[in-house]
């Protein structure tokens, strides 16, 4: 199945990601919480940004 996501969602997770990067860059550990978290909006924004699209099974 092909999806699409709108451009504006896309760059608002790309802008989550190199935020999420650019803090964790230079530690040596990183929490699992920490990176659940930052999935977790990920999904989340990515979710939101495809309405009324089918679940995949």
């Amino acid at each position: 199945m092909t999806e699409t996501i709108d451009s504006a969602a896309l760059d608002e997770a790309l802008g989550l990601i190199d935020r999420g990067l650019g803090l964790m860059q230079h530690r040596e550990l990183v929490s699992t919480a920490e990176v659940a978290d930052l999935l977790l909006d990920l999904r989340l924004l990515l979710m939101s940004s495809d309405q009324g699209a089918p679940t995949p099974a």
